[in-house]
């Protein structure tokens, strides 16, 4: 699948949590402070379709669309892009920035460990 824009990925968020929408359900559903016309969300589904992100098919005189992309998938696929630009393909410096950069709460250091003693077991 070719990569999709941050706008684009708002529109298959909208998709992921509830499908098959019409056009004007997911301009109801886009997120507000995008302030997006009804243009540009009938734009953004266009691209996604042709981009094989999202699917259509005709219901009377619209078209309903639907997620041909999993949201792991899509998440899983993003991650690693965004590991390997990073931080050379390696999780591990991405964990030490956090921890530097104190961006990593009490709970988040906890779910970390708790997590990690899962994989050793």
């Amino acid at each position: 699948m070719e990569r999709i824009s941050e706008a684009e990925a708002a529109v298959m968020a909208v998709l992921w949590d509830a499908s098959p929408l019409s056009a004007q359900d997911v301009i109801k559903r886009a997120p507000a402070e995008r302030g997006w016309s009804a243009n540009t969300v009938k734009t953004l589904l266009a691209r996604l379709v042709a981009k094989n992100a999202v699917a259509h098919e005709e219901d009377g005189n619209r078209y309903l669309y639907r997620p041909l992309v999993a949201r792991g998938d899509y998440v899983d696929g993003e991650s690693r892009r965004l590991i390997d630009r990073l931080f050379g393909g390696r999780l591990t410096p991405l964990v030490a920035h956090l921890a530097e950069r104190d961006a990593l709460s009490n709970e988040e250091i906890a779910e970390i460990e708790a997590l990690l003693k899962g994989l050793k077991s």
